[in-house]
């Protein structure tokens, strides 16, 4: 088990303690001295088995942590003797000299034995030939006079079955090396998010939290029910409205401070909810089809961070307008079935999964009726097919407005309204309200998810101030953006693209950092460059990046850093 910030003893150790010092005590009346003082501390480390098998040494590879049976806490060892192995397990233990301890341990299962050695005066032991429930095991003893450090240790027997240990207490004056810190409440849940939404449910997720046994989840404020997992759907909500959520983390020590809120709105009654709700403040992702030189990956490897998933990309025909989509042989699929079920659990996951056309290299021409309607019917035939939930465009060699109009309204009609809609235009394509990307976005506003614009492989760029901005700046992200904010569409409409990593685009890779800051200063006005919106856009949407394989092949360090952040914004 991994220990939790600042180290933790078990809830249940203090109980050792408490039996050694009457132990102790006991003694001194039979003569043998050594009664506990104040500065009496449990000396043996990972006395719980919190923290796995860290501090013990375990022969042949014996021994191991379970999480269940436990005494207490969440972690107990197992050892199991084999042939001419008993299992044992120890570590050694700073002491001072001439003192008296006290070993303790609570066993279960085969034989267990319990002893110390290397004391510079009488090595002890003591066993129990089996328990069927946890049982003490207590002996004391006590150092000579230049004992600094002694081993204690655990076995089972040969030939006999499985033994269980828990609680660890080696009680006596602290030898210098400490003992286990104080147990400490678990911190804060960090990345809540919204996934599927029916008329009456939201279901939700978010990061674990090391050293948490529990959480706690809260509608509007109030706790409404609690999860052992890190995610969680609450029910018996009404149709058609919104709800903030808050999740809190929890252990024997006591609960955390409640995350930040996220908002879910459950879907209209009667009605066909679709694929999963895209959450209020979404990180969407490029999901590389081929191999470039990026991390290669299968669906079910994208980042957890990111709630759309953009799949790069459909191929065209020779029919105008018509879309197909191949599966790379690349990828290490064993079919296209194996896919499909990648698909459906990214939206079981509740992320949003949607076909991309166009790409650098990619055309799909949509000039004329017929076109439109081969694109439409292609474009809901694979989402039929594969269980897209929509689709992305990102057709970077010219569009028609009129037919492009027309093929995503027909789109839209097969679809439903749960169809998610994005699109992801270049820096050019949006520096004003007559280019054909924005009166598109403009034309189909009411359908529309997101415009990712791409804030890189572009030259210097007129914000929206009409002043000349350079890419690779917080200025250059967010008077662009203001374009589009000012410009007709609404803030949650409208999100920040950039590249992974420095080679995720020719130029414009911006640091994390400078993306979360352009996210701070157009929702909160804080963070800013010289530029400065005139008002704050706190439903921004969020943050795109190129790519989910690039940023992979970086470490995860883009998604790592601005996932939280998109997710954290008002």
């Amino acid at each position: 088990m991994e220990r939790v910030p600042n180290g933790r003893r078990r809830p249940g150790s203090w109980l050792g303690g408490v039996v050694a010092v009457l132990a102790a005590g006991a003694l001194s009346v039979g003569g043998m001295g050594g009664v506990a003082q104040a500065a009496d501390i449990n000396v043996a480390k990972n006395a719980g088995f919190e923290a796995g098998l860290a501090n013990w040494s375990c022969s042949g590879g014996s021994g191991a942590v379970v999480g269940a049976p436990v005494r207490s806490g969440a972690g107990a060892l197992k050892g199991t003797p084999a042939g001419q192995d008993n299992a044992r397990c120890s570590q050694s233990v700073a002491v001072q000299p001439n003192s008296t301890y006290t070993l303790s341990a609570w066993v279960q299962g085969g034989y267990a034995y319990l002893g110390a050695s290397g004391t510079g005066t009488t090595d002890v032991s003591t066993w129990t030939p089996g328990e069927s429930g946890w049982k003490q095991l207590t002996t004391t003893f006590r150092t000579g006079a230049s004992t600094r450090a002694v081993t204690v240790y655990t076995h089972g027997w040969y030939g006999q079955s499985a033994y269980l240990v828990d609680d660890v207490s080696v009680f006596g004056p602290d030898g210098g090396g400490g003992g286990d810190p104080d147990p400490q409440a678990p911190g804060t849940p960090a990345g809540l998010g919204v996934g599927a939404v029916t008329s009456s449910s939201v279901a939700l997720s978010w990061n674990a939290v090391s050293g948490a046994t529990g959480y706690n989840i809260y509608r509007d404020g109030a706790k409404v029910q609690t999860a052992t997992g890190t995610s969680a759907t609450v029910t018996g909500l009404a149709a058609a409205t919104s709800y903030q959520f808050q999740v809190s983390a929890t252990n024997a020590v006591g609960e955390s401070a409640k995350s930040a809120a996220v908002s879910g709105r459950t879907s209209p009654g009667g009605g066909d909810p679709g694929g999963p709700a895209v959450p209020r403040h979404a990180l969407t992702g490029y999901w590389q089809n081929f191999n470039n030189g990026a991390t290669v990956q299968k669906l079910r490897d994208v980042q957890a961070q990111y709630d759309i998933i953009a799949v790069a990309f459909a191929d065209s025909t020779a029919t105008p307008g018509q879309i197909v989509f191949n599966l790379s042989s690349a990828l290490g699929y064993s079919g296209v079935a194996e896919f499909k079920s990648d698909i459906a659990a990214k939206k079981a996951a509740g992320k949003s999964v949607i076909i991309s056309v166009g790409g650098e290299l990619g055309n799909v021409t949509i000039n004329s009726d017929a076109s439109a309607t081969a694109f439409a019917n292609s474009a809901y035939a694979l989402m039929q097919e594969y269980g897209f939930n929509g689709i992305d465009i990102d057709l970077e060699h010219g569009i028609n407005s009129t037919y492009m109009t027309k093929a995503l309204r027909q789109l839209s009609a097969k679809a439903g309204s749960g169809m998610v809609l994005t699109m992801a235009p270049q820096t050019i394509d949006m520096q004003n309200t007559g280019t054909e990307y924005f009166k598109t976005a403009l034309a189909v506003k009411d359908i529309l998810t997101v415009v990712n614009m791409q804030h890189y492989n572009s030259g210097s760029m007129l914000g929206c101030d009409g002043q000349v901005y350079s890419q690779g700046s917080v200025d250059f992200l967010t008077a662009l953006a203001c374009i589009q904010l000012e410009g007709g569409l609404d803030p949650s409409q409208v999100g920040i693209g950039v590249p992974a990593s420095t080679r995720g685009a020719g130029s414009g890779y911006v640091s994390p950092t400078i993306v979360n800051n352009a996210l701070s200063c157009l929702t909160r006005g804080t963070n800013c460059g010289n530029f400065k919106p005139s008002k704050t856009y706190p439903s921004l949407r969020g943050a795109m990046t190129w790519s989910t394989n690039w940023d992979a092949t970086a470490g995860n360090a883009w998604s790592n850093a601005v996932g939280p952040h998109v997710h954290a914004l008002p």
